[in-house]
């Protein structure tokens, strides 16, 4: 049997992050296709909806930016299609004319309440810490 070096063993546990992360993500997509949705749609959904409570009813897009794990470019086409659905609407900030808000629409908000506990119970599922 290999002796596991430290670097050995950090390389082991970044890779046991990464196919848990993948793993994760294809059963919310799984989860979510029925609905229209995939893993980082319902992620912006779910921000904006954390998002709105706290400071009413919209989010600069910028503020989105790190938090999706999706280039900027890519952000901006995913909140596009959302828009095209009707379950988000953009709007050009009145101070800054730079910056771009993003809300949910009713119909966002009721698909987000709609499949919050499918993502959550994969979350569950997949996170689980195993019993030994």
């Amino acid at each position: 049997m290999a002796v596991k070096t430290a670097e050995g063993l950090l390389e082991q546990r970044w890779r046991d992050i990464l196919s848990v992360h993948a793993r994760t993500m294809c059963e919310i997509d799984r989860a979510l296709h029925p609905h229209g949705l995939g893993a980082s749609d319902f992620e912006v959904l779910d921000i904006l909806a954390s998002e709105s409570l706290r400071e009413g009813d919209q989010c600069r897009v910028q503020n989105l930016v790190g938090r999706v794990h999706l280039s900027q470019s890519a952000l901006s086409r995913l909140i596009g299609r959302l828009e095209r659905e009707g379950l988000v609407e953009r709007s050009v900030c009145a101070e800054d004319r730079r910056g771009v808000w993003v809300a949910l629409t009713r119909k966002g908000r009721d698909l987000h309440t709609e499949v919050l506990p499918l993502q959550r119970g994969v979350l569950a599922r997949m996170l689980e810490e195993p019993t030994e």
